[in-house]
């Protein structure tokens, strides 16, 4: 079914994740991968004994019978799924990959199950602009070189894994503030916001979707976000309208899958 914001024969990209007890995630490997072949879906999914991770792309009725077949036959019910839409493929293969996490931070005891509140993106700019609130970004910083939210803390990380020192060096400063957080689709500050409240810090929020979820649902009022929101995939990054940007000039990747250095019109 064509979707009232798409049309038919574009690509669907969707990127989700879920927090849930998967023991034997290893034995979804090799079925998943098939079923995505016979689909002719591509992109990448991660899988880790705390959940899964993914972003795909492909037909809208492939897309469906994917969400469909997670809750059949894993009883994976999706329910933070954010999509955007192109005209041609940003991926061009499907990889299905086991990990230690779904989203690496590196502290033991930590997952993604006790998160800080959700502020809804519809709210998100009038939480986000109290004097008593402190907004951190925890995306790596040539991420948030593309774009931010107004106001946010950059900690300057190469890597997720770094955010734990980070916090724990400016730790004194989050203490008697509400500490808000974001990233891309979520799931990084699922981690993030779990980690502050393993420190203590239990004023803690984030962005429901993400940057992505706050895009869609904030369109044509986009009060706080400014540039564009880097995405893991050909696209390089959206703009304000969840549209492929025009700014990107270049992109290295290293191994095929890290990106180390994005160059933008206008900004070094």
């Amino acid at each position: 079914m064509v979707t009232s914001n798409m049309q038919e024969n574009q690509i669907v990209i969707t990127t989700f994740y879920k927090f849930i007890d998967l023991p034997n995630f290893e034995l979804i490997k090799e079925p998943l991968r098939i079923f995505c072949v016979k689909k002719n879906l591509k992109g990448t999914i991660l899988l880790a004994s705390e959940g899964i991770n993914a972003t795909i792309s492909g037909l809208r009725e492939d897309i469906d019978s994917f969400y469909q077949e997670l809750k059949n036959q894993y009883d994976i019910v999706l329910t933070n799924i954010k999509e955007s839409f192109a005209g041609k493929r940003p991926f061009y293969k499907m990889k299905v990959r086991l990990k230690k996490e779904i989203v690496t931070l590196g502290v033991p005891g930590v997952d993604g199950t006790n998160s800080g509140r959700y502020v809804k993106a519809e709210e998100w700019d009038d939480f986000i602009a109290g004097s008593d609130v402190i907004l951190i970004d925890t995306r790596n910083k040539y991420e948030i070189n593309l774009g931010s939210f107004k106001g946010a803390v950059n900690p300057m990380i190469e890597h997720f894994r770094d955010f734990p020192k980070w916090f724990d060096d400016n730790i004194d400063q989050f203490k008697g503030k509400k500490v808000a957080m974001f990233c891309t689709g979520g799931v990084r500050c699922e981690k993030s916001t779990s980690f502050a409240k393993f420190r203590g810090i239990n004023d803690v929020y984030h962005l429901d979707g993400g940057i992505l979820g706050y895009l869609e649902k904030n369109t044509d009022k986009v009060k706080s976000w400014y540039g564009d929101c880097f995405v893991f995939d050909d696209r390089v990054a959206v703009d304000a309208k969840i549209n492929p940007s025009p700014a990107i000039t270049c992109c290295l990747t290293k191994d095929g899958d890290e990106y180390v250095r994005i160059t933008r019109k206008n900004l070094e």
